[in-house]
């Protein structure tokens, strides 16, 4: 832009100054237009970016799901919301629908094309025989998600910072971006380097971060450190964030999770003084107490150092698991393990995953000073059964024979295989980012 106006203002010293910055305003809303509804595709040879327009449905059953409040389209309020550029239809409610199976559009990458994925989510490299679960398209009754538009997305990131903050299904999530952005940005433009519980990727022709910091429970705990965090004796310190925050300080866009490791089945133990002091003041709390604590102590936060004329928050609500068959119907007892396809009762809900904290998330955020976006992935991830990694990862340890004999008994029914599921993550947090 500086080029720009350097070149205008030696070819036309007569024009007024207004006029100018009027050229250069329309200019860049035309630029932001033709973004949005021009596919670009074809002219940067990125294939993946163009897709056919979704086929709609006739939704099958009802969903009953009062935890969280619905979308009802868009106030003026959202419309001025930092980095909003439309709106999604009045109504429409992105958090119900159906998978469709669609092997046109899906996925929007392939695994070996993205160097970013850690091998505990390359499922294909590591001998999943099927493909199916990348090919479904989450489609919401009576509307449509935005396309997702990783020119656009890369164009409003430009001179900014992006945080994901959270534990590694947040971190998957982080890296499926990631792979949605990267093929638009020359090998030599782009870097990936970890520091600590700090993971940064540069594009740096657009001086932009995309970053994730590990903070599994958000507050202090034991489980902290980045590569060392699988303790059984889980401790919070209260409401303790400011070790973490410090790092949060700057972003532009903070994308929160924490879920998976409160559910232990058992009260919180949470520290009153220092992890630093020889004796220790440890109390119990139930877990939705403890969880809605750190959450008020995480708004608070946001709500004391996020502009929200210039930033954006959200919180990506709880990741279910797939452990028990029974579950959903099946008579065989298994888990995630050579499933398929997904669950096709919309009504499903795993026993597994705690309404009770879906409903502190939607009374914690529901009261907050500033907008926080909530992004409902559950009820869409509770019917992908089949999307899990389940034994097609890396193993950090070997395996004992009875285990390798009986593949169900080690299959990861917690996280996801990429692309996949968290991809459609993503398409929901692109269309909470840019079309409130």
């Amino acid at each position: 832009m500086r080029t720009m106006k350097a070149q205008h203002s030696s070819n036309g010293r007569g024009r007024s100054p207004f006029l100018t910055s009027y050229a250069l305003t329309l200019a860049f809303i035309t630029f932001v237009s033709v973004l949005y509804f021009k596919d670009f595709s074809s002219t940067l040879g990125q294939p993946f970016l163009h897709r056919p327009p979704p086929r709609h449905r006739a939704g099958r059953g009802q969903i009953s799901r009062p935890l969280l409040p619905r979308d009802h389209g868009v106030s003026e309020a959202a419309a001025r919301l930092p980095f909003a550029v439309g709106a999604v239809p009045a109504g429409c409610d992105v958090g119900q629908g159906e998978w469709v199976y669609d092997e046109a559009a899906r996925p929007w990458y392939r695994e070996e094309e993205c160097p970013y994925i850690q091998p505990q989510l390359t499922c294909q490299a590591h001998g999943r025989p099927d493909k199916a679960y990348q090919h479904w398209r989450w489609q919401p009754r009576g509307c449509s998600l935005p396309s997702f538009n990783a020119t656009l997305m890369l164009e409003m990131l430009r001179g900014k910072r992006m945080l994901f903050v959270g534990d590694s299904l947040n971190r998957g999530q982080y890296v499926s971006l990631v792979c949605l952005l990267h093929r638009l940005i020359p090998e030599s433009s782009k870097s990936m380097e970890t520091f600590d519980s700090l993971t940064v990727f540069r594009a740096k022709d657009y001086n932009a971060t995309i970053e994730f910091y590990w903070a599994p429970f958000l507050a202090e705990s034991n489980s902290d450190d980045a590569v060392v965090h699988r303790v059984a004796d889980r401790i919070v310190r209260g409401t303790s964030i400011e070790k973490h925050a410090k790092f949060w300080k700057g972003a532009d866009i903070l994308v929160f999770n924490t879920y998976l490791w409160w559910m232990t089945g058992q009260k919180m133990k949470i520290l009153q003084n220092s992890f630093e002091d020889k004796n220790k003041d440890i109390i119990e709390m139930e877990t939705e107490e403890a969880y809605g604590m750190v959450l008020n102590a995480v708004l608070k936060w946001v709500e004391n150092n996020m502009n929200p004329k210039t930033s954006r928050v959200f919180f990506v609500t709880m990741s279910p698991t797939h452990t028990k068959s029974k579950d959903w119907g099946e008579d065989t007892d298994g888990n995630c393990y050579n499933q398929t396809t997904p669950i096709k009762d919309l009504s499903y809900w795993g026993p597994g995953t705690s309404k009770g904290l879906m409903r502190v998330i939607g009374e914690v955020f529901g009261t907050a000073k500033i907008p926080v976006g909530v992004v409902n992935i559950t009820q869409l991830s509770e019917y992908r059964k089949d999307a899990h990694t389940q034994i097609y990862k890396k193993q950090w340890n070997p395996l004992p024979p009875e285990q390798i004999a009986n593949p169900k008994s080690y299959a990861d029914c917690t996280h996801w295989c990429l692309p996949g599921l968290q991809d459609t993550w993503n398409e929901l947090l692109y269309s909470k980012l840019f079309f409130p």
